[in-house]
């Protein structure tokens, strides 16, 4: 009886496990499915999945999901075989509590056949979602040669370059050069012809007042009566020769001060003037005072007299005035030398200052056409911009199979270490420009590895077995980055295709880059492109620094030249 209801306990209690462990799965599912449905749905479609060779179809993938919620749509080309040509902005709109997400993609196909676009993943939060695929149809075109005539193929014709406009440049800067040197040599070095007033002020003082008084002499001021005009230029001449030669107060003394003057430097025998012309000199400047302030108004006949009284008491004075001695004359040389020195100095600077704001004008004005950085580039140089510059770059085959690349400068052959663990199983090239830690860096490597397939097996498993993975390849190239002190790496990847159709892994991103000799980094990029044929890796590692802009041209135009040889199948 006992044994009975133990028994049956234990059936309910078990029973009730089994139900508890049921609910919970179904509780578990339940969310799941909830979760995929309340939070988040993808949807996939095409606007044609029949299109001819060439032609676009819109792939859309649509994303209903909270507002909180972050959605990474794919990118790059993960469309393959299809080719994706554009990839549109999201359109976003906003239904109560949620978002609608359109993510468009523009894809063609340059073949006909069947192809499968495949699922494609959308990260949401946490959680990663595919789409489903879509199979496409590339049709050809059909032409009605009937209508429409077949013509044999043109031969490739040659278009003559553009030609430059350097040579038009060029004579528009010598044609401003010369202008401003000629106006330089014309108005700051030409010896400019002396007009009448210089060439006088350039005669020794006696010449000089002997001169005067012969233009006073073409005056009409007597002829006119105007006396008062006249004994102002007569005794101003007397005056200006006495202040030059003898006191160099006498056009602002007084009669009387220069009389006194005169006299004072007879008695010290520094003028050999005798007292007869002292008194001559006092009698026509007291006669010049008393018809300037006075109104006194001789004859005609008095002021010639007057005229050629003061003619002969400047000979008097030239005579009376002593010899200058040497030490007068070196002084007089050395000041004609400072003179000649300081106009010299003065004309120089004119020179600089205004060569500088023509060079200050010419920076400025390509700066607004081309650019500061490239102005200042090509003024001071830039090692990246010398190497886009460079006129004949270099088409070349490395390693074997044959990579060919073009580069701006010809890569040479690089030795490298193989490891102990792999001597006999790889065989290693690398063809190199530059240096890891440098402004630019190119670097071609050809690894051969030893098949471990049994000969003559054939085996696709052992191929699929002996598959070069290009991922742990890119994988092996970044540990190297990093053991060369490269850090903070941010990779990408994506697939790349060669101009003639190869296909590749291209493995890119930024990364913090050493400066030799500090302990200082320097923001760069990178891009590994890894290729596989059979037993072979090809790999091409670029590296620069970033906001380079010359670099970035660099780059471009490498991977676009990127091309391999394929290998003939045995």
């Amino acid at each position: 009886m006992n044994y009975d209801v133990r028994y049956k306990d234990n059936m309910k209690t078990k029973q009730a496990s089994i139900f508890d462990f049921r609910f919970s799965i179904v509780l578990f599912l339940f969310f799941i499915f909830y979760s995929f449905v309340s939070f988040a749905q993808v949807t996939s479609s095409v606007d044609s999945t029949a299109i001819k060779i060439g032609e676009q179809i819109t792939y859309k993938i649509q994303v209903k999901v909270d507002t909180t919620s972050l959605v990474v749509f794919p990118e790059g080309q993960t469309f393959q075989p299809l080719e994706m040509i554009e990839s549109y902005k999201i359109d976003t709109t906003k239904l109560n509590d949620k978002y609608n997400l359109i993510k468009r993609y523009g894809l063609t196909q340059f073949d006909s056949g069947a192809y499968t676009i495949p699922r494609q993943k959308i990260v949401i939060g946490s959680q990663t979602i595919f789409t489903d695929s879509i199979k496409v149809e590339v049709n050809n075109i059909v032409v009605d040669t009937t209508k429409q005539p077949l013509y044999n193929i043109k031969p490739i014709i040659e278009v003559k370059k553009s030609p430059s406009k350097w040579w038009l440049y060029t004579l528009i800067i010598i044609l401003i050069l010369g202008t401003v040197g000629f106006l330089l040599y014309w108005f700051i070095w030409r010896e400019k012809p002396l007009t009448e007033e210089e060439k006088v002020a350039l005669l020794p003082p006696y010449e000089r007042a002997k001169l005067a008084l012969q233009e006073l002499d073409k005056t009409s001021y007597l002829e006119n009566e105007e006396i008062k005009e006249y004994y102002s230029e007569l005794t101003g001449i007397i005056r200006k020769y006495l202040d030059e030669k003898v006191y160099n107060h006498a056009l602002e003394s007084t009669t009387d001060e220069l009389i006194n003057r005169l006299s004072l430097l007879k008695e010290g025998n520094q003028i050999d003037l005798s007292k007869e012309d002292i008194a001559n000199i006092d009698s026509i400047l007291r006669r010049a005072d008393l018809v300037k302030f006075a109104k006194s108004k001789p004859d005609i006949a008095l002021a010639q007299m007057d005229r050629n009284t003061i003619d002969m008491e400047i000979d008097h004075v030239k005579e009376a005035l002593p010899e200058p001695t040497e030490e007068e004359l070196l002084a007089d040389i050395k000041y004609q030398e400072e003179l000649a020195q300081k106009q010299k100095r003065r004309k120089i600077i004119i020179t600089v200052v205004v060569s500088i704001l023509l060079l200050i004008g010419t920076f400025v004005g390509f700066s607004i056409r081309y650019g500061f950085d490239y102005v200042k580039d090509s003024i001071l140089g830039h090692p990246t911009k010398e190497l886009l510059e460079t006129k004949d770059w270099v088409t070349s085959e490395y390693g074997a199979p044959g990579l060919t690349i073009t580069t701006p400068k010809v890569l040479e052959r690089m030795t490298v270490d193989i490891p102990e663990e792999l001597k006999g199983k790889v065989q290693t090239t690398i063809f190199g420009y530059g240096s890891l830690l440098g402004q630019f860096n190119i670097a071609v490597s050809t690894s051969k590895y030893a098949t471990t397939e049994p000969p003559g097996s054939g085996g696709e498993q052992n191929k699929e077995q002996n598959k070069i993975d290009l991922t742990q390849a890119a994988e092996g190239s970044l540990r190297n980055l990093e053991k060369s002190g490269v850090r903070n790496l941010i990779t990408k990847n994506e697939q790349f295709i060669t101009p003639n159709g190869q296909e590749g892994l291209k493995t890119y991103g930024t990364a913090d880059f050493p400066i030799p000799g500090q302990d200082k980094f320097e923001k760069g990029k990178y891009i590994l492109l890894g290729f596989t044929t059979q037993n072979v890796l090809q790999q091409v590692v670029i590296t620069w620094r970033a906001n380079d802009v010359y670099a970035d041209e660099i780059v471009d135009r490498i991977l676009n030249s990127i091309e391999l040889i394929k290998l003939e199948k045995e």
